[in-house]
């Protein structure tokens, strides 16, 4: 599997999402931006791709922290022009904390601004291909895809890992739908001719169809019982915020838990756990996972 010279993927693990910088001769185009708090890694990283070429144009696949929260710094840095899904401008445009979901999760992301959108069924011209702006709903219901069928690459996002995809976040937060769209995402990508997908995280993959097979029968599973999301969802969030701040003291894990609503939230919509419980399930299973170590009485990202 090999990408085109002019397509790099500078892959980030899974608090910053995977930058992915596409050379267009004499500019260059980003594709999402990381977390805000790899803002200064990324511009760093970002500054040796481009060998000099200037940065003409930011994208993002949707308006996650993860994806967006380099945004502010890449345009002080490089002054380029900015372009979202459509379906996110106005939550961006007000910036509005809860529909991005900031506090609620106990993520954050500077504020940014944008100068166009993109939606379904757009066209770009990168790196000397055409793109096809793909729906991608699901993980995020204004998501968006990118897929040039003469190279036979798509970049996917979080709408297709290689072991998965994105949390379904519709579904936790007690609306109906997300099941459904995630699954005609899927069945979109399934109808695409494609060597190479390029995800959100993780490194680029060649075997799509093992890729599906197994973000099916993930999605399967969740739909039979909703409460294998709730707790992924939030093992997810709690790992996350981990590697946020390294460690955090197993003792003050209550309070902590108790100012993000999220916890609260899906657990007493979907699980109705004992409050302690809740707790020693989350650190065992992500302790068992190697998502994270128990040392002297501290909980420390792995």
């Amino acid at each position: 599997m090999t990408l085109p010279a002019n397509i790099r993927v500078l892959e980030r693990g899974w608090l910053s999402s995977n930058n992915i910088l596409i050379d267009n001769g004499a500019d260059c185009v980003l594709i999402d931006s990381g977390y805000v708090a790899h803002a200064a890694q990324t511009l760093l990283l970002l500054q040796h791709a481009l060998a000099g070429k200037p940065l003409s144009r930011l994208i993002n696949t949707h308006c996650h922290s993860d994806h967006m929260g380099g945004n502010a710094a890449v345009q002080r840095a490089h002054g380029c022009r900015t372009s979202i899904p459509a379906g996110e401008a106005p939550a961006i445009a007000a910036w509005d904390d809860a529909a991005l979901m900031l506090s609620y999760t106990g993520q954050s992301a500077e504020r940014f601004r944008y100068d166009d959108t993109l939606a379904a069924g757009d066209r770009l011209q990168l790196g000397g291909l055409e793109w096809e702006t793909l729906a991608a709903p699901g993980h995020d219901p204004h998501a968006l895809m990118f897929y040039s069928s003469e190279a036979r690459i798509l970049i996917s996002g979080d709408a297709l890992w290689e072991n998965g995809f994105g949390l379904i976040f519709q579904d936790l937060f007690g609306t109906t739908g997300g099941f459904a769209d995630t699954r005609t995402t899927l069945e979109s990508i399934a109808r695409l001719d494609i060597d190479t997908v390029i995800p959100g995280h993780g490194a680029p993959f060649g075997d799509v169809s093992r890729a599906l097979q197994t973000a099916f029968g993930r999605l399967d599973a969740y739909e039979r019982d909703p409460s294998k999301l709730a707790r992924h969802a939030l093992k997810v969030m709690l790992s996350f915020s981990l590697m946020i701040q390294g460690r955090l003291a197993l003792a003050a894990l209550p309070q902590f838990l108790a100012e993000r609503p999220i916890y609260a939230d899906i657990n007493g919509r979907m699980l109705q756990l004992p409050e302690t419980e809740l707790r020693e399930y989350l650190v065992r299973d992500l302790e068992r996972a190697g998502a994270l170590k128990l040392e002297d009485g501290w909980l420390v990202a792995a």
